[in-house]
């Protein structure tokens, strides 16, 4: 399984290169005035914007496994409460004391 990720891994990094090889052409950038035209090759620009789709995407993952993570201790702690409550109310089993029914049958 190893092998096959680090092939995967691999073959992944080559097509980046050649993917970095075929788009050098240069991008012209400006944003309302913000940023005065900035001029830099098409691979960096796609891999910026790669990039900040990545982080974002991590970080709205993050805020999930919090919520998700309050939600199950919320419900968790619903369950001990409900068990408590359950148990108050439930009465203990009987048991049937089994020498003193045989001594009534033998009486």
């Amino acid at each position: 399984m190893k092998i096959l990720y680090t092939i995967v891994v691999v073959l992944f990094v080559l097509l980046v290169i050649a993917f970095s090889l075929e788009n050098t052409a240069a991008v012209q950038l400006s944003f309302f005035g913000l940023i005065e035209e900035i001029t830099i090759p098409t691979y960096i620009l796609i891999f910026f914007t790669f990039l900040a789709g990545v982080i974002f995407t991590g970080f709205m993952g993050i805020i999930e496994r919090f919520r998700l993570t309050r939600t199950i201790t919320r419900l968790n702690k619903t369950i001990r409460e409900l068990r408590r409550e359950l148990n108050a109310y439930q009465q203990p089993p009987v048991i049937e004391d089994t020498r003193s029914a045989e001594l009534q049958k033998q009486s």
